[in-house]
C-alpha cells in the first residue's frame, strides 16, 4: 500500500492539518496518510509542547472517522531527538509491503539540506510537497516530488494555543471533538 507520512508535533491537530491530510488522498496514490506524531522535532524547542500521548489522543480523535487517515505513535519507540530517517528506515523494515512517501510543505522542504542524512532521504523516498505562499520550490537535488496546489488555511497550532490562553474559541479551528478534549482537559491555558 502507498503512504503518505505526514510529519509534525500537532500541537494542537488542527482543521488545516486535516484538509492538507484528505487533499493528499484524494488527489494522489497514497491509499492513507499517516500523521507521524513526532515526540520531540530536533529543530523546534519541545518546552511548549503538550505530551506527546496527549497530541497523539488528539491525533486519534481527529481521524477516527476517515479510514483513509490515522495516527502513528512510531516515533514514541524510536531514541530521541525524531529523525526522519531514523523512522524512514525503521518503518520499512517493519512495513516492507508498504511504500513511504513524505508529505510536506515547500517552506520546509527547502530546508532539507539542513536534515540528518538528507541525501539519503532523497535518494530513497518520494516527496509529496504542498505550495505555501512565498516558498517556490527552486532546488530538488533530484528527488522525487509531486507538487501539490492543496487548499491551504491560514491556521497555525501558535494561533490555537494563544487563542486558548486568551480564553477565546477555537471552534472551527481544530474539530469538535479535538476542541472538547482540549478544553475538558484544559490544555494550553
Amino acid at each position: 500500500m502507498k503512504i503518505g507520512l505526514y510529519f509534525g508535533s500537532f500541537n494542537p491537530v488542527h482543521i488545516g492539518h486535516l484538509i492538507l491530510a484528505s487533499y493528499v488522498a484524494d488527489h494522489t496514490d497514497m491509499k492513507q496518510v499517516w500523521f507521524v506524531v513526532s515526540p520531540q522535532n530536533p529543530l523546534k524547542p519541545s518546552a511548549t509542547l503538550l505530551n506527546e500521548h496527549q497530541r497523539l489522543h488528539l491525533v486519534h480523535l481527529a481521524v477516527e472517522d476517515d479510514n483513509r487517515l490515522k495516527a502513528s505513535d512510531v516515533e514514541f519507540k524510536l531514541p530521541r531527538p525524531s529523525y526522519t530517517i531514523d523512522t524512514l528506515t525503521y518503518l520499512r523494515e517493519k512495513y516492507p509491503q508498504h511504500e513511504f512517501s513524505i508529505v510536506i510543505g515547500s517552506d520546509s522542504f527547502r530546508n532539507l539540506p539542513q536534515w540528518k542524512h538528507f541525501a539519503l532521504l532523497v535518494k530513497n523516498y518520494p516527496f509529496i510537497i504542498y505550495k505555501r505562499p512565498g516558498f517556490d520550490i527552486q532546488e530538488t537535488w533530484n528527488a522525487k516530488t509531486t507538487l501539490l496546489d492543496a487548499p491551504l488555511l491560514a491556521i497555525s497550532a501558535t494561533q490555537i494555543r494563544d487563542q486558548v490562553k486568551q480564553g477565546k474559541t477555537i471552534r472551527y479551528l481544530v474539530s469538535d471533538k479535538v476542541r472538547e478534549e482540549i478544553e475538558r482537559n484544559n490544555y494550553y491555558k
